[in-house]
């Protein structure tokens, strides 16, 4: 039992969790996966060198990178903090439709099959501000199957010192890996 609690209490350790997770994981006693958030996938897909929670990234821009209102492919689309999206968020502009339509690639935005933390890549996001200015967007959220009802407060776009690149994949773990043995061997002698 004691060999148990500590593998277990390790694996808890090394396992990361956000605040918001931490009730629900409390509450229902699950193992929170670990999942892809949004700031290392905008960072890598932009190229932007950017640290540090997303309604952080605004202020961090200003005499690092070129920023504004208006979106360009590249560019990282900064969200406020929010309501229950108090860390903010970052999503890349894959590509302008028109004066009030982007696609965004982004992370950690969707459930998808109940899962949180999955990439979407060009998934539609509509200015909704009343002045075209893009401080406010609607965005696609998948478990609705279209553009969501909430209008979302953006800072405005940091622009990438780099054209944009090609498409590439990010591979993404598994949603729970195995333990390995070789690890669970480690703490074999720990007395039951």
């Amino acid at each position: 039992m004691r060999k148990n609690l500590a593998v277990i209490a390790l694996l808890a350790c090394a396992t990361p969790a956000l605040a918001e997770d931490f009730d629900n994981f409390a509450a229902h006693g699950a193992e929170l996966d670990a999942y892809l958030q949004c700031v290392p996938y905008a960072r890598d897909v932009s190229g932007i060198q950017i640290y540090g929670d997303a309604h952080t990234w605004w202020d961090q821009a200003q005499g690092r990178y070129a920023t504004g209102s208006t979106p360009r492919p590249g560019a990282v689309m900064a969200f406020s903090a929010h309501r229950n999206m108090q860390l903010g968020h970052v999503a890349a502009v894959s590509r302008v439709l028109d004066s009030r339509r982007v696609l965004l690639d982004h992370a950690n935005w969707s459930p998808i099959n109940g899962r949180r933390g999955q990439i979407e890549k060009d998934v539609l996001a509509v200015d909704v501000s009343p002045n075209n200015d893009w401080s406010e967007v609607r965005v696609w959220y998948a478990p609705l199957g279209k553009v969501g009802t909430t209008a979302w407060p953006v800072d405005g776009f940091i622009y990438s010192d780099r054209q944009p690149q090609p498409r590439r994949q990010i591979a993404m773990a598994p949603a729970r890996k195995q333990t390995s043995k070789r690890f669970l061997s480690a703490f074999a002698d720990f007395a039951d």
